[in-house]
């Protein structure tokens, strides 16, 4: 049972759920508003979307509420066959004729209409097993070569993978909150700096090999010289969050979601908040972003045990990275990365991993000091 199981329960943090509950349903209200046109022009049906996203999130209240019950213990004793069956489903989903390709990447297990990314699944597993290995090892984690090596290296096995597929953006958050995890359990910083100008000439190779990913650079620095082309994303994204002024447009009233903003349903679902609850609207969205994240890290400040405090770190360590680069790309302050916003974004995957998560999350708030 784990040393959670030895400690008196309490009730599940009530502000960190109604945060939760709030940012999720207001997501799915978005999804309806952002892609009803662009749902009925291309499959006849408005609520096409909105349709998929609230069935992933009746299951994912479901799973919340159970893994908020199942002791976080569980997820130690088996933290080596949920990594294993997740790298398993990341070589399968790269065969043709097993993984489906969406937007240029094979990244999904088509089954009918809908979709389920391993990555995503991969990020918690992965979590799981390096929160496992730093609480056994925890006195060795100052050498590197014994300590954070196979860490490191399993890592870069593991993004290796989402790379072929290929999915920059996924494998970066991954990789972050890896280091976001070594950060905290004592590593020496000298290691990071080393590691980080390694990871800078890695990127710069990455780029340089794809030429799509040059082009995205490249209408990150100057939008309007191909405004109709790699600009075009970014520019019509600003467009929808200039206007919006202090109240917005009003629910409903987008503009730029008629077929200007491409799927603003996805990646740049916060712009169409901001064109329609406008700078209001962007206060209320990050305030609760902001009490997921404070609460989170305060959970892991008191949490007994090592375990606790490591898997709570890194599942908010990947929030916050994720939420963070989303709102740099609809914003223009970085390229454009592919990463959706939490809760937020349409997808089915993303959304019931992201509340299996704070399942956890929640689940360890029970056991506190």
């Amino acid at each position: 049972m784990g040393f959670g199981g030895n400690l008196k329960k309490q009730k599940v943090d009530l502000l960190l759920l109604i945060a939760i509950i709030i940012i999720a349903i207001f997501g799915v209200i978005m999804i309806y508003s952002a892609s009803y046109i662009w749902a009925e022009y291309k499959f006849n049906d408005p609520y096409k979307f909105v349709k998929h996203q609230a069935l992933f999130l009746a299951i994912g209240m479901i799973l919340l509420y159970i893994v908020s019950k199942i002791n976080y213990y569980t997820y130690f004793d088996n933290a080596n066959l949920l990594l294993l069956g997740c790298i398993i489903l990341l070589i399968l989903v790269l065969i043709p004729g097993i993984g489906t390709i969406r937007n240029g990447s094979r990244s999904w297990f088509g089954i009918g209409s809908f979709g389920i990314q391993p990555s995503e699944f991969t990020k918690l597993a992965l979590l799981i097993f390096t929160s496992r290995y730093l609480t056994k090892n925890i006195k060795g984690i100052k050498d590197i070569k014994k300590g954070v090596l196979p860490v490191i290296g399993l890592t870069l096995l593991i993004f290796g993978l989402i790379m072929l597929q290929p999915d920059f953006g996924t494998g970066t958050i991954l990789v972050m909150s890896i280091m976001g995890l070594l950060f905290i359990s004592g590593v020496k910083f000298s290691f990071f700096t080393r590691i980080g100008m390694v990871g800078i000439l890695g990127v710069i190779g990455l780029i340089i090999a794809a030429p799509y990913r040059v082009a995205r650079i490249l209408s990150f620095l100057n939008p309007w010289k191909d405004p109709l082309g790699s600009g075009f994303q970014i520019i019509q994204s600003l467009y929808a969050i200039g206007p919006g002024g202090l109240f917005g447009f009003g629910f409903g009233n987008s503009r730029q979601k008629h077929f200007y903003l491409p799927e603003p349903q996805t990646d740049f679902i916060f712009s169409i908040i901001s064109e329609e609850f406008g700078f209001m609207g962007v206060i209320i969205v990050t305030t609760l972003f902001l009490i997921i994240i404070i609460r989170g890290f305060q959970i892991a400040r008191n949490c007994k045990d090592l375990f606790g405090k490591f898997l709570v770190s890194g599942i908010i360590f990947g929030l916050s990275f994720q939420t963070v680069l989303n709102l740099m790309v609809v914003v223009g302050l970085i390229p454009v990365t592919g990463v959706t916003l939490p809760f937020l974004s349409y997808g089915g995957s993303s959304l019931l991993i992201t509340l299996i998560s704070m399942g956890i999350v929640l689940n360890v708030s029970r056991y506190q000091k």
